[in-house]
């Protein structure tokens, strides 16, 4: 078996451990992991469900004349590039990124993986907690795609979990213009968190993909459509059709 070779290890802001990216063999292929755990938190081998998730997140507002996203966690760049090779010249993709070594990471010799997204001049870097912009506000994006972390169940900061709560979903939608899209990736599927997107005011589409093109683990992509603000928070009631009273003779 080829070993893996430890490249570079970067401190994660507001915890006590540390990313680590390795390499293996001399084709390029990368590993991210969290100190501390024998899993993999990202492969450079396995990017199919990431590449969904700008996929079918941009495929919503293509047809937009200007659109702008906002992309939650660079990793390794792969949704970064799905979301710049869906979109036309006319769009912006702001990517944050809390962790200021990744960024370095994908400048070097793990940007090849994806092709050097952050040299298309569409693509836009905060080095920062994806948080900070959703609080900011107003509604600017046209989507928001998250792949921080591990999902809803997170692994590397406690700081995220405010992402899938519901002030920071209502943060999200925000952010958002109208029929905006919040698109979300998870390593597991999670019929509550499903729920707690509707009682946030979002049209929600659950989508199952695998991490490699029909085979792999399968993942959970959530894709949270923008409500008008009149159902946010709650239930439309239908209305009520009045019968006309018919004439007896």
């Amino acid at each position: 078996m080829i070993p893996w070779v430890p490249l570079a290890r970067a401190a994660i802001p507001g915890t006590q451990q540390d990313l680590c990216l390795y390499r293996r063999g001399e084709q390029l292929e990368f590993s991210i992991k969290i100190s501390g755990y024998v899993s993999e938190l990202m492969n450079s081998r396995m990017h199919a469900s990431e590449d969904a998730l700008a996929e079918l997140g941009c495929a919503v507002i293509v047809d937009r004349p200007e659109p702008h996203v906002l992309v939650g966690g660079l990793g390794m760049g792969f949704t970064l590039a799905a979301a710049l090779k869906a979109l036309g010249p006319n769009s912006v993709v702001t990517v944050a990124e809390l962790v200021p070594e990744v960024v370095e990471w994908n400048r070097g010799p793990l940007g090849e993986c994806a092709a050097f997204p952050l040299k298309d001049p569409r693509a836009h870097i905060h080095v920062g907690d994806v948080a900070e912009l959703l609080r900011q506000g107003p509604a600017i994006y046209d989507a928001v795609l998250l792949d921080v972390d591990n999902g809803p169940h997170g692994m590397t900061h406690h700081g995220n979990d405010w992402l899938y709560s519901p002030p920071g979903l209502a943060a999200a939608r925000r952010t958002l213009r109208p029929e905006g899209v919040l698109a979300i990736w998870s390593a597991a599927a999670d019929h509550r968190f499903t729920q707690r997107l509707r009682r946030a005011g979002f049209r929600v589409d659950v989508r199952t993909v695998r991490a490699r093109p029909g085979k792999g683990a399968y993942h959970t992509i959530w894709l949270a459509h923008r409500t008008p603000d009149v159902a946010a928070g709650q239930t439309q009631s239908p209305k009520r059709v009045r019968r006309k009273r018919s004439a007896r003779p």
